[in-house]
């Protein structure tokens, strides 16, 4: 749905004209899966695939919201009820920012809303980060907060983490609200600094696809949680910050360290690995090699899938097919247990390759992927 029609939208339901339209992207992350909660470096970029909301102010504290998304009329909202994980509906994630925003002392007192959104829901995609950005900076704008976009990304992770209950990372956010077209985003998620690595697989007659398997997954389920916890298990062990800290060229003493707790000894390899991992993927880039950065790219799916234990039977059909057909590389990207796969690929591969993982799964039985090119596209701005 286009901004237009987002526009009228808000007209229609609330018998006035916006203040004004906004945008902000879905991710996909090219390299650096379950980092960005240890402190590490992650690769993400900006889909072509976006949130959009149209938004005026109120001054009574009540918020609207209305999704052209979701089944029901418009939902009404008191600033000062708004609590913590009180909420388990689509709402949580625009009222966890306005919430966030009045707990950082930002003077926002209400507001009108209408969303629709392009982005895939449950495919590893970021829909919720895309949901949470876009409101950010509306209403960053309408009330003059004069907040930077690192700290819209802080403010909007807070909301998921705190708000709707979900213990995910900074990456998602600062990816839909930083990412340059064109580019991939370096983040170190320590401190956030940012490198805008240039990406234009197109020009080198390259594709990077990507697979979503229409298996479903949500990131307050009790696994990620599982994970998060045992790599700060880890990192207790260790005596670290977090699995940052633990240098790549001393893994092996780190493991050893840890006795015989399989499981710790698994979310450390991978995390400390994974970042090695993005590390390498920006000097290839950096250097004119992109087409090595596939083996990167199946190194990760490897230890996700045995490390962190996180693929499924879809992934791994996607990755295992496209390998097999000729792809410069596969991974599955986004949290895992569902979701999507990335295929990096030569150009006039692309139809065979899209074909074959079509008839993969259904050779399987699995229900159709949903099969589309991600292009390296810009992060969230105004629109009108």
């Amino acid at each position: 749905m286009g901004a237009q029609q987002v526009r009228q939208g808000f007209v229609d339901l609330y018998g006035a004209e916006p203040e004004g339209v906004w945008s902000a992207p879905g991710r996909v992350n090219l390299i650096g899966e379950h980092t960005d909660y240890n402190d590490g470096f992650v690769m993400p970029f900006a889909l072509p695939h976006v949130a959009t909301a149209a938004v005026s102010r109120r001054d009574d504290g009540v918020l609207r919201l209305h999704s052209a998304d979701v089944e029901g009329g418009v939902a009404e909202l008191r600033l000062d009820a708004l609590a913590p994980q009180t909420d388990r509906s689509w709402t949580a994630y625009p009222a966890g920012v306005v919430w966030a925003l009045r707990e950082a002392g930002h003077a926002v007192t209400g507001a009108d809303i209408h969303l629709a959104s392009t982005v895939p829901t449950g495919a590893g995609l970021s829909s919720s980060a895309a949901l949470e950005v876009v409101i950010a900076l509306a209403l960053d704008d309408l009330f003059e907060l004069g907040l930077k976009r690192w700290q819209l990304a802080r403010l909007c992770q807070r909301a998921e983490n705190v708000y709707v209950g979900a213990p995910t990372g900074i990456m998602d956010q600062t990816a839909s609200a930083c990412c340059e077209r064109g580019h991939a985003l370096f983040l170190d998620t320590r401190d956030l600094s940012q490198k805008q690595i240039p990406l234009d697989l197109a020009a080198e007659g390259m594709r990077l696809l990507v697979v979503d398997t229409q298996v479903k997954h949500a990131h307050s389920d009790g696994e990620y949680g599982k994970r998060r916890a045992g790599c700060e298990k880890g990192a207790a062990l260790l005596g670290v910050d977090a699995l940052r800290d633990i240098p790549y060229d001393g893994l092996d003493a780190a493991l050893a360290r840890l006795g015989d707790d399989d499981e710790v000894i698994r979310l450390v390899r991978h995390v400390v690995t994974e970042d090695q991992r993005v590390e390498h993927a920006v000097a290839l880039l950096e250097s004119g090699e992109t087409r090595a950065i596939g083996q990167v790219l199946t190194a990760g799916h490897a230890s996700l899938r045995d490390d962190f234990r996180i693929s499924c039977p879809e992934l791994d059909l996607v990755v295992d097919t496209a390998l097999a057909g000729g792809a410069l590389g596969a991974r599955m990207t986004g949290g895992g247990f569902g979701g999507s796969a990335i295929v990096l690929a030569e150009a006039s591969d692309v139809e065979t390759l899209t074909k074959s993982i079509e008839s993969a799964f259904a050779t399987a039985g699995f229900t159709t992927p949903r099969v589309f090119e991600a292009v390296p596209s810009a992060g969230a701005l105004r629109v009108s």
